[in-house]
């Protein structure tokens, strides 16, 4: 039976590790701050805000709210990220997506400033996880698979670490990650030739196929540490992984859960990340 990597362990260290360095922050007068610029009103937009809110109140971040109607024109949209940007009490920027079809994506993402951009959706940020530069942030849901993996002491080191997906979000930021803790690192596919076979020597697999249930036990072999991003609602109705995880949890020696895994742990992730922001601003160091 697998050991289950529940994000709540993750959670918690870093929370207590944040709810410190704000103190430090604010003990120096820097009070960080979260800007959240929504467009319209999805429901699961409204739902990650209230969850991204009630952290920050717990570490003790501020949080500003800028909220648009779903038909705001483009230039409306482009003239608050810049104001945002030129607030300098605002640390970090969180912009949901994805937006509205009738604007301009890449216009807006390059909008953003990349010192505030806490869910790497920059080029900007994206290039300093390439490069291994503190450019901008890595995007959140990356970062929580590697917090995960750091909790647990399971090192990337020298050892085999498949990822299944190869998107800007996930795919693409943790192989970069898992590379820069010196792991040997494929990326797969839906282009990718015997998947399974590719995955069933992996020592880390990493999923973020975005289907639900399509690693399935011919995917797994016994000894794996399997990290399941995937967040979907199954035919009953409930939240499942992109991993089958009966036929996984007899199968490989540890899981995270899903609900309970990689999502729990991203908020603490954009918080931080909101925090770091907030130091790097003002040029404070915190011993750890």
């Amino acid at each position: 039976m697998a050991t289950l990597l529940k994000g709540s362990a993750v959670t918690a260290v870093l929370n207590e590790k944040l709810q410190g360095e704000v103190e430090a922050l604010k003990a120096k007068g820097i009070t960080p701050k979260l800007a959240l610029l929504r467009v319209g009103e999805r429901e699961d937009d409204i739902s990650y805000e209230r969850g991204a809110t009630k952290r920050c109140a717990k570490i003790g971040v501020e949080v500003q709210r800028a909220l648009l109607a779903a038909d705001v024109d483009q230039q409306t949209l482009l003239n608050t990220i810049h104001t945002l940007n030129a607030d300098d009490s605002i640390h970090g920027i969180l912009i949901f997506r994805p937006l509205p079809k009738h604007l301009d994506d890449e216009a807006v993402r390059a909008a953003l400033s990349p010192e505030k951009d806490i869910d790497g959706i920059t080029n900007g940020s994206l290039a300093g996880v390439f490069t291994g530069t503190e450019q901008g942030f890595p995007p959140c849901t990356p970062q929580a698979c590697i917090e995960i993996l750091d909790h647990y002491g399971i090192d990337p080191k020298g050892k085999k670490c498949v990822v299944i997906g190869r998107s800007l979000v996930v795919g693409k930021p943790v192989a970069m990650m898992l590379l820069g803790k010196h792991g040997t690192v494929t990326i797969c596919h839906t282009r990718t030739v015997d998947m399974p076979a590719l995955c069933r020597e992996a020592e880390i697999l990493i999923v973020a196929a975005g289907r639900a249930g399509v690693v399935t036990k011919d995917y797994l072999s016994p000894g794996q540490v399997v990290i399941d991003v995937g967040i979907n609602v199954d035919e009953n109705g409930k939240l499942c992984g992109d991993v089958k995880f009966d036929e996984a949890e007899e199968i490989v020696a540890a899981i995270t859960p899903v609900p309970g895994g990689v999502g729990t742990v991203t908020t603490s992730v954009l918080v931080g990340h909101v925090v770091e922001a907030a130091k790097r601003f003002g040029n404070v160091k915190i011993s750890k």
